[in-house]
């Protein structure tokens, strides 16, 4: 695994994680129905911070900053056209300067590396090399103490928690909150409680078939973005 490279801890201490705010829930009054719109919105913000810590740990033990942690990840799954700089940019709702700067670090690393794009001689997408691929395999199991515990849990109600989580990150990408959001939620083909089963209730008209809240992807391949009304 890489070591930690000099520039990326030159200067400035790293910045600490944000203050988990949910230990001082937000103002609400019992019994008000904002009160518990409120303690999901703290609940959000608490798991936010668990999986952020999670992340920022195992970057540290393999020398990596928290960005370059999931550039590296998601450099192994995207397709070429989505390895662009101003692409990867915007999926993570950074500057382009900001990604850029991490890319550079990982290619001093040996993990990353520029590759040619066919008919344009000045473009050029980045890709994992073989040592960032098997950075990316170890890396990859930073969430097992969530994913550890949600299999123990019935899949109906992580399906209806998946629903209301996507429809809250179509709601945010509506609102230009975040940049980019290819959920089923937010997809042309998707047909919300189309049919009366009630494990499947809805419907995917690109796969022409009916599916259920745990069926609900939250990165799709074939997404296409749905009409604002």
């Amino acid at each position: 695994m890489p070591t930690a490279d000099p520039a990326d801890t030159e200067g400035p201490a790293a910045p600490q994680l944000p203050p988990d705010l949910a230990a001082q829930e937000l103002p609400g009054r019992p019994g008000d129905p904002s009160d518990l719109d409120r303690r999901l919105a703290s609940a959000l913000e608490r798991a936010g911070h668990a999986l952020r810590t999670l992340i920022w740990t195992q970057a540290t033990a393999h020398g990596l900053s928290p960005i370059q942690v999931q550039l590296l990840l998601r450099l192994g799954v995207e397709p070429p056209e989505r390895r662009r700089v101003g692409t990867l940019a915007a999926e993570f709702d950074l500057s382009a300067a900001t990604v850029s700067e991490a890319l550079s670090a990982l290619r001093r690393k040996g993990l990353v590396e520029k590759q040619p794009v066919a008919g344009d001689k000045r473009g050029h997408v980045m890709a994992p090399t073989e040592a960032g691929l098997a950075a990316a395999a170890a890396l990859a199991h930073w969430p097992d103490p969530v994913t550890t515990h949600l299999a123990t849990l019935p899949t109906e109600d992580k399906g209806g928690a998946l629903r209301l989580i996507l429809d809250l990150v179509g709601h945010l990408a509506d609102t230009g909150v975040l940049s980019v959001a290819r959920t089923c939620t937010t997809c042309r083909f998707f047909r919300r409680d189309e049919h009366d089963d009630s494990r499947r209730p809805h419907h995917c008209a690109l796969l022409d078939a009916p599916i259920g809240d745990p069926d609900l992807r939250v990165d799709c391949a074939e997404h296409q973005p749905a009409q604002v009304p």
